[in-house]
């Protein structure tokens, strides 16, 4: 196995979580009644997009085959979380469950970063994408916080 294998392989697995977000803040956008939330669900699917984009080209760049879907978990999750917002919509549960998934992205980043086998271009180009990550999940946490102090 070479190192290019494994960075491969670590930065396929952030590709599908990061386009698993990108599904989750569109299908949030949707879903979501308030619309500043649409538009800020909106604004994250489009940033976590390039952020999946910039992964995908660094993989080709290493000869490998960039993932271009999220993973058969985060779908049958969306099934139940579908099920569950048809009988509890509201904008607090939508926002509840993207900060719940916020939670998911950030820690697979940060597990990533702690490899060190990654070599510092791969790294780079995690850092970049966690940026977006972290941006995104200490703003649902505020929002999430403020919806509770309601």
């Amino acid at each position: 196995m070479s190192k290019n294998d494994h960075e491969i392989r670590l930065i396929n697995g952030l590709i599908e979580t990061t386009i698993d977000s990108v599904n989750g803040y569109r299908e949030a956008a949707e879903d979501a009644e308030n619309p500043d939330f649409r538009t800020h669900f909106s604004r994250r699917a489009s940033e976590r997009q390039a952020a999946a984009a910039a992964m995908q080209a660094y993989v080709v760049s290493l000869g490998g085959k960039a993932e271009d879907e999220g993973t058969v978990l985060a779908s049958a999750h969306r099934v139940f979380v579908n099920l569950r917002a048809s009988m509890s919509k509201g904008d607090e549960a939508i926002v509840m469950e993207v900060e719940r998934g916020e939670d998911h992205i950030k820690h697979k980043f940060e597990d990533a970063l702690k490899d060190a086998e990654l070599s510092p271009p791969a790294r780079d180009v995690v850092t970049k994408a966690y940026a977006s990550v972290r941006e995104g999940h200490d703003e649902m946490s505020r929002l999430k916080h403020r919806l509770e102090g309601k």
